[in-house]
C-alpha cells in the first residue's frame, strides 16, 4: 500500500492573501507566468522526490558589485551590512518528480494547531520570516559554495547556509510534453491569512536570484570566497543529525533526520561549476549577467505586487 504524504494538520487555502508591506520596493520584472489556472485537485497518493534542477543554476548565476540598503530583507534576514558588496547570486528550481505532491498544507495549523494563537504549541516545522511577513518551512534547502582546488577535487565549503522557503507550485514541467496542470498549492500564509503550502507532482517551486536569500556575500570578513573555481550545491530536504529541541519528522536509512518523506534521498543534489573573477562590475560576469536589483516575486509574495 502506497503511503499518503501528509505532513500534518493542513487546511484548506482561503482565496487570498491580505495586504501587507514589501520588503523592498519593487522595481518589476519578476512576475508570475501567464496561462496557468488556479488548480482544483491534488494527489497524495504516493511519496513526492525532489530533484535540484541545475540547468536553472547554471543558466542564472552571476557575480557582480551590488549595493546593499537598509530595510532590504537581504540585509535584515542575512546580517549583511549596509554598502557596496561582491556577490555571487543564482537562482533555483526544485523540482518535484514524484508520483505525488509534497503537501505542508497550512502554516498556521502547524504553528498554533489549537488556534489560541499562542505558538508555543507549534510543531516545529516552520518559522516566521518578520521582513517577508510570512512563515518558511524550515530547513527546506541548504546552500554551499565549494573551492575547487587545482587537481579538479573539491575542498571544503566556504560558505553553507540553511534555507526556508515558503514552497508553491512556480513552474510547471512535463516529461511527456503535456499541457501543465493546474496550480494548487499558491498560498504562502501569513499570521492571519490561512495558506497553502506544497509542491504538486509535475511541478517545480523557483526561487529566482533577485529574491532576497538567493546569494553567497563573496567579500564576506568572516568567511571571503577569492577569485577562483567553485561548485555551487544545493541539497534539497537535506539530511540533519537531531540535536535537542529540534523536529525529526522521518529519518532515512543512515539514520539521519529529514524533513518530509520522499521516494528517494540520493538525488537531492545539485552542482554547477562557476569562476569567481578578478575583476567584475555593475552588470556582472556570468550566464546571468545584467542589471537587476533585490526584488520580491508575485509568486511568493503576491502583497508586493497588488494581487490581493
Amino acid at each position: 500500500m502506497r503511503r499518503l504524504t501528509v505532513l500534518g494538520l493542513g487546511a484548506a487555502a482561503l482565496a487570498a492573501v491580505g495586504t501587507m508591506a514589501a520588503c523592498e520596493r519593487i522595481a518589476g520584472g519578476v512576475s508570475a507566468p501567464e496561462g496557468i489556472s488556479m488548480a482544483a485537485s491534488q494527489d497524495l497518493v504516493g511519496t513526492p522526490d525532489l530533484v535540484v534542477d541545475t540547468r536553472t543554476i547554471a543558466s542564472s548565476w552571476v557575480v557582480r558589485e551590488e549595493d546593499f540598503l537598509a530595510g532590504q530583507c537581504g540585509v535584515e534576514e542575512g546580517n549583511i551590512p549596509t554598502g557596496t558588496h561582491r556577490s555571487l547570486r543564482f537562482s533555483v528550481l526544485i523540482n518535484n518528480l514524484g508520483d505525488a505532491d509534497l503537501y505542508v498544507g497550512d502554516p498556521l495549523a502547524h504553528m498554533d494547531p489549537n488556534g489560541d494563537g499562542d505558538f508555543a504549541d507549534q510543531d516545529g516545522l516552520f518559522e516566521f520570516a518578520s521582513c517577508h511577513a510570512h512563515f518558511h518551512f524550515r530547513n527546506y534547502a541548504t546552500y554551499e559554495i565549494i573551492r575547487v582546488n587545482a587537481d579538479g577535487s573539491l575542498g571544503g565549503s566556504v560558505q553553507a547556509r540553511k534555507r526556508g522557503f515558503c514552497m508553491l507550485d512556480t513552474t510547471p514541467w512535463a516529461q511527456d510534453g503535456t499541457a501543465p496542470k493546474a496550480r494548487y498549492y499558491t498560498n504562502c500564509g501569513n499570521l492571519t491569512i490561512h495558506g497553502n503550502q506544497g509542491i504538486s507532482t509535475g511541478f517545480g517551486d523557483m526561487y529566482v536570484k533577485q529574491l532576497p536569500g538567493q546569494l553567497f556575500l563573496l567579500s564576506d570578513p568572516n568567511e571571503p570566497v577569492p577569485p577562483g573555481r567553485y561548485v555551487i550545491r544545493i541539497t534539497a530536504n537535506p539530511p540533519f543529525a537531531q540535536k535537542k529541541g529540534e523536529v525529526c519528522p522521518v529519518k532515512d536509512s543512515q539514520g539521519l533526520c529529514h524533513m518530509f518523506r520522499e521516494q528517494r534521498y540520493d538525488n537531492n543534489v545539485g552542482e554547477v561549476v562557476i569562476e569567481v573573477p578578478n575583476r567584475v562590475g555593475r552588470t556582472g560576469y556570468g550566464p546571468g549577467a545584467g542589471q537587476f536589483k533585490e526584488e520580491l516575486d508575485a509568486y511568493h509574495h503576491p502583497e508586493a505586487h497588488g494581487n490581493h
